[in-house]
């Protein structure tokens, strides 16, 4: 066995902690101490990884898992069991078949065709975003003012949810994806999003809209619980990633000038780049996490029932076996099969919505900002190591 934790310092900002790198070289699967102190599994190989990801061998329930990190081990300590259960609603963390009732209702929501016909909307975010910046000059911070407005707009508009409360929610969010808060903070932080989105359901039962929130009340198959635990999921999940990847792209691109020369004057390449940030970064720093329901062998290894093994996509989406030259960002490159929204009946719901916001906001931001550069040193960036979720913390940007 192996002392091997959890790390997230990183030596280079956009590449993933060396020694992961180092052990990927080596094996696929490797023995890891979690916080509770249980000796578990970590995955860095890309084959292995999507295999545990597709596999129904592996649970992704709350309460069987052990928590990779002493933060959440005080959480799973200050709560009992039966609070370590699933909220109703949450179905991230659900096996089938409860996890496929809500997949299926809520698939509707997200058909391609759906993502589509938003558009135009999102593109005049995306400009009013621009003319805001532009308008007061730089030099900019552009997490605050591009980054995080507008997956936060674009969400706040499909769900139903008054844009004028996204401070809230906000805060609450950065509390819950710390890596250095207490366990009681986390559950505090999913209690006060949980009442104000329950509080909305409340309002759109008496006086629905044109929203998604409104449009599960009116199916009549979920509970109030259930609405408020899926809309907690997609509201956290639908703008926190995408403004990470939204920031933390930009300050990849910032920092590899000629891909961004490269995106900036063949906007055709847009979508293929999109797909090269999202492999190139994984901005997932934990998990996700799976627990073994039956004895069973991965890649050589005999992982026991019961045993939870861990998937460290950054390293996994940089498996040179599977990208050659998987080191370099490559906007050019035909990436297919990436990892970054997961795999399997967990795969991103919200994954064609965040493509769409990604490919017109870094290409609007790449046409009205031409000269867009880094307004202090890139070592002088405060990256989100502290967070579940990487990216910058601030971009200060000016042009």
């Amino acid at each position: 066995m192996t002392d091997l934790t959890l790390t997230f310092e990183r030596e280079r900002p956009l590449d993933p902690p060396e020694v992961y790198t180092r052990i990927q070289q080596q094996d696929a699967v490797h023995p890891m101490t979690y916080g509770d102190g249980h000796l578990g599994w970590l995955v860095t190989g890309y084959t292995v990884g999507r295999a545990v990801l597709a596999d129904p061998r592996f649970s992704s329930r709350t309460e069987l898992a052990h928590p990779p990190i002493p933060s959440r081990l005080e959480l799973a300590q200050r709560v009992g069991a039966d609070e370590l259960k699933v909220p109703p609603g949450f179905f991230l963390r659900m096996d089938a078949p409860e996890h496929t009732r809500f997949r299926k209702l809520l698939t509707g929501q997200f058909t391609v065709r759906r993502m589509k016909q938003l558009e135009p909307r999102i593109q005049e975010i995306t400009e009013s975003c621009l003319d805001d910046i532009e308008a007061t000059g730089p030099p900019a911070d552009l997490v605050s003012a591009f980054a995080m407005p507008i997956p936060s707009l674009v969400i706040c508009e499909l769900l139903g949810v008054p844009y004028e409360d996204r401070a809230q929610f906000q805060e609450n969010s950065k509390v819950l994806l710390s890596l250095e808060g207490s366990g009681q903070d986390a559950l505090d932080a999913i209690a006060r999003i949980s009442v104000f989105l329950h509080g909305l359901v409340d309002r759109k039962r008496a006086h629905p809209e044109d929203d998604l929130i409104s449009g599960l009340v009116a199916s009549g198959e979920l509970s109030d619980a259930e609405i408020t635990g899926a809309a907690v999921l997609m509201l956290v999940a639908g703008h926190e990633t995408t403004a990470n990847m939204l920031g933390l792209g930009t300050y990849a691109l910032l920092t590899n000038p000629g891909q961004l020369a490269a995106m900036r004057d063949d906007p055709s390449l847009l979508a293929n780049g999109v797909e090269e940030l999202l492999r190139y970064l994984s901005i997932l720093h934990l998990g996700p996490v799976r627990t073994a329901l039956e004895d069973l062998e991965l890649d050589g290894r005999l992982i026991k029932k019961g045993d939870s093994v861990t998937l460290h996509l950054p390293v996994i989406n940089r498996d040179p076996s599977r990208f050659p030259g998987a080191d370099r960002l490559d906007v050019t490159r035909e990436v297919r099969g990436h990892l970054a929204f997961g795999h399997g009946i967990h795969q991103c719901l919200g994954q064609q919505l965040a493509r769409i916001e990604m490919r017109i906001a870094y290409g609007a931001l790449l046409r009205r900002l031409p000269g867009l550069g880094l307004a202090v040193p890139p070592e002088e960036v405060p990256m989100r190591s502290d967070m579940s979720i990487y990216g910058v913390h601030r971009l200060p940007v000016t042009w």
